[in-house]
């Protein structure tokens, strides 16, 4: 696919606007409480600094070469929208019944009507303390650097959710925290920060939802969560996008593993018409692992991107990813996948896979595998494979008798299956399934 360059005349008039409200917003934000203590502030100011100095990506930055944000970037995005729903309009993508413990947050702000806290397990705290923004990787100078987004986010987000897992708790039951983007009538940004902190030797099942309530508006979604391990912590992460089909939603989750951790992520994204997905994972601790897990369905003319990079920091740390995209209609996707292997990072054992298929003649995607290895004993591999329905299974699935539609099902779903049997919750796989097998339905 041939990267679509924005016009420059009109498309520099309509940014210099986009800047300018966006300017005259955060000014306004400065004597507001939401602005937070001095410290938060000073971070605010920096992040906003660095996205009036970057501004909006375009297709010439290499990191955003097939993803043009044009429809983000050339009008702004206010920052109120409709009031709470219903919780009956919620129960679609809640767990009730399998999870007691739903972190609701609607518009960017905790909603405690609408969730339910009363049983915390495992002596899991959730605390709202701006301050600790600061000290999270996605606040660092390289990061608001790198991703703009990451800097619009900071500069704006209202109410951070933090969650303490303290060191050696075993958390059986899944925490959820379901994102709600309710715009009404308006164009409207949610910017969400999530921060998760899982102590020493902790385990904890974590599921981060993201939902869009249909209305005459547009949703933007600008998510930044950041997951802190400590040595020997396992944290299993679910992430699951299925907002409405106009939204648009740009995510960035920022991991760190300490010695002896385990980390795994199972990203599943069924709706929007822009989806970014950037996943930057550090393994810091000797010994850490990472598990990295995406499936991904678009019909029509939406696009999703996938950017994926792990950072071996030190040694004997095995990292393992696998994505796959089904794509009908004129749909685009992206997906990047980056292996960094440090010089101390010595017995490295890195696995990356990423397998499309494409459902329809005009559905495309632009795949870049990267490795940057600066050790000598280790152990890197990375495969893309890209393709339409096998025929010779069609053919041995019609010859017995199934139609051309179940059989295309069955196909289907069984490349999607390998990655949905990954799920260990019986819970939340059989929610996932579902979802995804009636998104797969509709393409």
């Amino acid at each position: 696919m041939t990267p679509v360059v924005e016009s420059k005349a009109a498309g520099t008039r309509s940014r210099d606007a986009v800047m300018a409200t966006y300017a005259e917003r955060f000014g306004a934000r400065r004597s507001e409480p939401a602005g937070g203590s001095d410290r938060l502030q000073t971070l605010r100011e920096l992040a906003f600094a660095a996205f009036t100095t970057t501004g909006f990506p375009t297709t010439r930055d290499e990191e955003w070469r097939f993803t043009n944000v044009a429809p983000i970037a050339d009008a702004p995005f206010g920052a109120e929208g409709a009031a709470e729903p219903a919780r009956k309009a919620l129960e679609p993508f809640l767990f009730s019944g399998a999870i007691r413990t739903q972190i609701v947050i609607v518009n960017g702000r905790l909603s405690r009507t609408l969730s339910s806290m009363d049983a915390l397990p495992g002596g899991v705290t959730v605390d709202q303390a701006s301050d600790v923004v600061a000290a999270a990787d996605s606040a660092k100078p390289e990061a608001l650097a790198r991703s703009p987004f990451v800097a619009l986010n900071t500069a704006f987000f209202d109410e951070p959710v933090a969650i303490r897992v303290p060191p050696r708790a075993v958390v059986d039951e899944p925490i959820q925290v379901l994102f709600v983007n309710t715009p009404g009538d308006q164009r409207m940004m949610a910017a969400t920060r999530l921060l998760v902190a899982a102590g020493e030797q902790s385990q904890l099942t974590l599921i981060e939802s993201y939902a869009g309530i249909e209305g005459a508006g547009q949703g933007f979604t600008n998510a930044v969560t950041d997951i802190q391990l400590g040595d020997g912590a396992v944290v299993d992460h679910y992430k699951l996008q299925r907002e409405t089909a106009s939204a648009y939603h740009v995510g960035a989750m920022f991991v760190r593993c300490g010695r002896a951790a385990t980390f795994s992520s199972h990203s599943y994204a069924t709706g929007g018409r822009l989806v970014r997905n950037d996943v930057f994972a550090t393994l810091d601790g000797e010994g850490a692992e990472c598990t990295l897990n995406g499936l991904y369905l678009a019909g029509g003319d939406t696009l999703i991107d996938n950017h994926t990079a792990i950072d071996h920091a030190r040694a004997h740390c095995p990292s393992h990813e696998l994505y796959k995209g089904i794509l009908s209609g004129r749909a685009k996707a992206v997906f990047n996948g980056k292996i960094v292997v440090r010089p101390d990072a010595q017995k490295t054992d890195a696995k990356q896979t990423n397998k499309a298929l494409l459902l329809s003649d005009e559905a495309s995607i632009n795949t870049k595998p990267q490795l940057e290895i600066f050790a000598d004993d280790v152990k890197c591999t990375h495969g893309a494979a890209i393709g339409q329905l096998d025929e010779d299974a069609m053919f041995y699935l019609r010859a017995r008798g199934i139609a051309e539609a179940d059989a295309r099902n069955i196909l289907v779903h069984a490349f999607a299956g390998e990655v949905l049997d990954r799920i260990k919750v019986a819970a939340v796989r059989a929610r996932v399934e579902a979802v995804v097998f009636a998104a797969l339905e509709a393409l």
